[in-house]
């Protein structure tokens, strides 16, 4: 497969062969959330964007699966690295409190495990003095790690404070936090005194002209909250707040400066712990390593994973608990194979520039899909690689979405009507103005 040239082909989607594979897994899978009958072929030919599944169809994928596969399918610029490793066994320990190796001095490592991981994470959160990590096995354990450690660092407070549309994931403790779908915490039991407000809908609103509800008559639902005389909830029983810089499930909401402005001085003046939710946001897919670094905030914890491989708690020592065993995992920090991942993925975004390459290259499929003006599109926006298009109805963003597919263009939707696109973080002028193409095609097919 030449990526320089390579184009979708699609013959029969789902195929036979596919149709078979889905039925199979049916067979035995708990039900989940399916987006396609599309059935990856790991023998088959792929190379960033592109890939084939097991009736020989190529397709395009601007999803890189939900950003878990940041340079897209065997990316030269991880594999010739990830070949030098000869496979041993076994490639998990267990956990943050047994070591390995593969050479030295530690910092000289050639194929970096768990701790060169953990040292290139802090290297990377340093400008927000973080020089702690704990790795674990998924973002949801990462954000389950974060709601523990600042429950510790409060010493016993017992408010947290989350976001309307919020997603942090699937386990009882991260449930508790979401707020987007109601099927995520319908009849679970919940963390209790977890108080919501708006999250930021108009990224270009004000104060004057918010409509998401946030400002109200000069002032805001939060300040308000934490008020000492109008308020309800005493700031210094705040164990933590915790946001999505930019909301992922909740819509791709991308919020104001004014908005971020203002979480950015309520934290400060409370001294409330603020964990940021990069597991979608993080590792360059907004053309800067973190989302928060867009904005004014300044978090003092930040949960990673999806790009990274692995889940990440990362924050500064005195949030830490020193007593051990507060926390730990079986496998997390022990994931030889899935630490050097995202240790090489780290290497490849710096050595190759991946964040000016995703901030050229969103900027140019927002472009084009603008100069399309295309009809029942009612906004085009994005940070970076995370692209997002929202359409007058659902209806019409699933029959483009089908559309896509059909072109062999494969997408995600999230919030109520709106696509979402994640190409991979060196994808080319050329794969750009491809992927722009066929999802212009898509929506007109649908028009």
């Amino acid at each position: 497969m030449n990526r320089d040239t390579t184009e979708p082909v699609i013959k029969n989607l789902p195929g036979e062969k596919a149709t078979q594979w889905v039925e199979t897994h049916h067979d035995v899978a708990a039900p989940s959330t399916y987006v396609y009958d599309f059935v990856w072929d790991l023998s088959g030919e792929a190379e960033g964007p592109f890939c084939t599944d097991v009736d020989g169809n190529i397709l395009m994928d601007f999803t890189s699966h939900v950003a878990a596969a940041p340079l897209g399918y065997n990316n030269p610029k991880i594999m010739d690295k990830l070949r030098e490793f000869d496979l041993v066994d076994p490639l998990k320990i267990a956990g943050q409190d047994f070591y390995v190796s593969s050479g030295h001095p530690p910092d000289e490592d050639p194929l970096p495990g768990p701790t060169g991981l953990m040292q290139r994470l802090v290297d990377i959160t340093d400008h927000y003095d973080m020089d702690t990590v704990f790795l674990s096995n998924s973002g949801a354990e990462a954000v389950e790690n974060a709601i523990k450690i600042s429950y510790d660092a409060s010493e016993g407070g017992k408010y947290a404070f989350t976001f309307e549309g919020a997603f942090h994931g699937r386990t009882l403790g991260a449930l508790s936090l979401n707020r987007s779908k109601s099927v995520y915490r319908r009849h679970f039991p919940e963390i209790s005194s977890v108080h919501d407000v708006p999250f930021c809908a108009d990224r270009r609103c004000s104060s004057d002209t918010c409509s998401c509800g946030f400002f109200v008559d000069g002032a805001t639902q939060l300040r308000e909250k934490l008020h000492p005389k109008r308020g309800h909830i005493n700031p210094e029983e705040v164990s933590y707040m915790i946001m999505e810089p930019i909301q992922g499930e909740g819509g791709y909401r991308f919020p104001s400066e004014t908005f971020m402005d203002e979480i950015a001085s309520i934290v400060s003046e409370y001294d409330i712990t603020l964990i940021a939710d990069e597991i979608q946001t993080g590792m360059g897919r907004t053309g800067e390593m973190w989302g928060s670094d867009h904005y004014a905030i300044e978090p003092d914890v930040i949960t990673a994973a999806k790009a990274l491989r692995v889940g990440a708690t990362i924050s500064r020592s005195d949030v830490f608990p020193e007593e051990t065993s507060r926390i730990s995992s079986t496998w997390g920090a022990g994931d030889i194979i899935a630490s050097l991942q995202g240790a090489l993925t780290i290497d490849a975004i710096e050595e190759y520039d991946l964040l000016q390459n995703a901030t050229v290259r969103g900027q140019q499929f927002k472009e084009l899909l603008r100069d399309a003006e295309l009809d029942g599109v009612t906004d085009i926006r994005g940070k970076g690689l995370m692209l997002a298009v929202s359409f007058e109805s659902k209806a019409l963003r699933d029959d483009v979405q089908e559309a896509a597919l059909k072109r062999g263009f494969l997408t995600l939707s999230c919030g109520y009507d709106v696509l979402r696109l994640l190409p991979p973080l060196d994808v080319t002028a050329r794969e750009i103005e491809l992927g722009a193409s066929l999802l212009t095609a898509a929506i007109t097919d649908v028009n």
